[in-house]
């Protein structure tokens, strides 16, 4: 028997302890295992398995019993309230991006390929090989794999043109999952309560993690190509920034991809003022209409701090990500990497590097293209034809999300509640906004679960925009 049979004898257990009186005894793996034409080793999986949740206790020599229910006990924590005291004016909880919601709902809100998506073979194959390898009981260097730090450098180097020095495997820290990337770059290049610039709107993750290193936010507006070049050298300027964080090919939440000439424009800017551009190349693997470039490539003088992220692309299991940090630069965030995180898993990374250098990963990406493509513009006709109150601004050359601007004066709080009693879970884009947003946006991802019903979502957010308009 395999899996799939423990699983649905645990469902069959639980929907007889849901009935059964507290402490009743169940009957005999015999008896289940007769019951449901399966081995006792299946039966005791499934025991075993109910026993991890909580919901029965095995008594050596007795039996198996329903847990007894414990009647909970209030417990007083106003005491935090004074040991607290207010909290950070730009705390934020966590983003809609990151709920899960029930399988009977329709999901556009998050931040994760479906499963569909990922290259879950390879996956599998290579954490099963990784738990064979001397990675599963040895300690990595802090840094990251030598192996894996230079797939990194030679995935970036086939970018750089003649006349740029290519990055080194040395010059790549590899970092648990880009979120802990841009806190240990944003603490090591940015002083507390100092300025940074950022696209406006950007990457919810980037906001939290400016806001938890004491970072202040310095929003310049962006659009389908990029930011105007100006308004960034005219930031720098007045704030006196050193430091420019931006999404160049498929912005989460946007989906914009920067021109050349607004990049070429905008690393002249950064090098003009002595700063640093933190390139996070999170959508690296989702080129729909075109294949990103990073700018990293372009610069050996150290401006860019590139950011290259696995977990998305691979699988959200696989936290692996790396940072491209050259010169001194690199040793403060090595240093903050070291502190936080001590060093990221050998395992993970030999799995990682794994999936990444087989053949069927290029065949998966190719496939992926084509998935993501079909998607978006699934997504975007279904909006076209049954939610024609919003307009779409562009749509992106890759990425996973399109981004929606509302009519004007639009209760947006009152669309997304309408459309979560509706049935369906909506992403609002004032998580993406480091300021006050100019105009009310929602983010909706065409690469969640069950494209299906995009129609289907579609009309529910016309019908709670409707009724917003009553």
């Amino acid at each position: 028997m395999n899996d799939d049979s423990s699983t649905r004898i645990a469902e069959s257990l639980r929907a007889w302890l849901e009935t059964a009186p507290s402490g009743a005894r169940l009957p005999s793996t015999r008896s289940i295992a007769a019951e449901h034409r399966a081995s006792p080793v299946t039966v005791q999986r499934a025991l075993r398995s109910l026993t991890t949740l909580g919901l029965v206790e095995t008594r050596p020599g007795v039996g198996t019993f329903a847990r007894v229910a414990r009647r909970a006990r209030s417990v007083d924590h106003a005491w935090q309230t004074n040991a607290l005291r207010s909290p950070p004016t730009s705390a934020r909880g966590p983003a809609t991006a990151l709920r899960t919601v029930p399988n009977d709902v329709l999901a556009l809100h998050a931040g994760y390929p479906d499963r569909d998506l990922l290259p879950e073979r390879l996956v599998r194959s290579a954490l099963g090989r990784a738990a064979r390898s001397d990675a599963a009981v040895s300690r990595a260097p802090t840094a990251g794999l030598p192996a894996l730090q230079a797939w990194f450098a030679a995935e970036l180097a086939e970018h750089t043109p003649s006349g740029t020095t290519p990055p080194a495997a040395h010059e790549v820290v590899v970092v648990p999952g880009s979120q802990s990337g841009l806190g240990s770059v944003f603490r090591a290049l940015v002083a507390p309560g100092q300025a940074m610039l950022t696209e406006s709107p950007t990457y919810w993750g980037a906001i939290q993690a400016a806001a938890h290193a004491g970072v202040r936010l310095v929003p310049v507006p962006t659009g389908p190509s990029g930011p105007d070049p100006d308004d960034v050298a005219r930031a720098f300027a007045e704030t006196g920034a050193r430091v420019f964080y931006a999404q160049p090919h498929y912005a989460n939440p946007t989906g914009a991809q920067w021109s050349p000439t607004v990049a070429a424009r905008i690393l002249d800017v950064v090098r003009a003022h002595g700063a640093f551009l933190v390139e996070d190349d999170w959508a690296h693997d989702f080129g729909i209409a075109t294949t990103p470039v990073p700018l990293a490539a372009q610069d050996d003088g150290g401006h860019v701090v590139y950011l290259r992220s696995l977990t998305k692309s691979v699988s959200p299991a696989l936290r692996v990500a790396a940072l491209v940090v050259r010169g001194p630069a690199r040793a403060r965030v090595l240093t903050d990497q070291a502190a936080e995180t001590m060093y990221v898993s050998g395992l993970l990374q030999t799995a990682a590097l794994d999936v990444v250098t087989q053949p069927g990963w290029r065949t998966h990406l190719r496939a992926l293209r084509d998935q993501l493509g079909s998607r978006r513009d699934l997504l975007a006709a279904a909006l076209r034809e049954h939610a024609p109150s919003v307009e779409v601004d562009q749509l992106p050359p890759g990425g996973l999300n399109l981004w929606l601007r509302l009519p004007d004066h639009t209760d947006l709080d009152a669309v997304v509640l309408d459309c979560e009693r509706r049935g369906l879970v909506l992403a609002s884009g004032a998580e993406w906004f480091p300021a006050e947003p100019p105009a009310p946006y929602l983010r909706l991802s065409y690469a969640g679960p069950n494209p299906a019903a995009f129609a289907d979502a579609a009309t529910i957010l016309e019908q709670a925009l409707a009724a917003a308009r009553a």
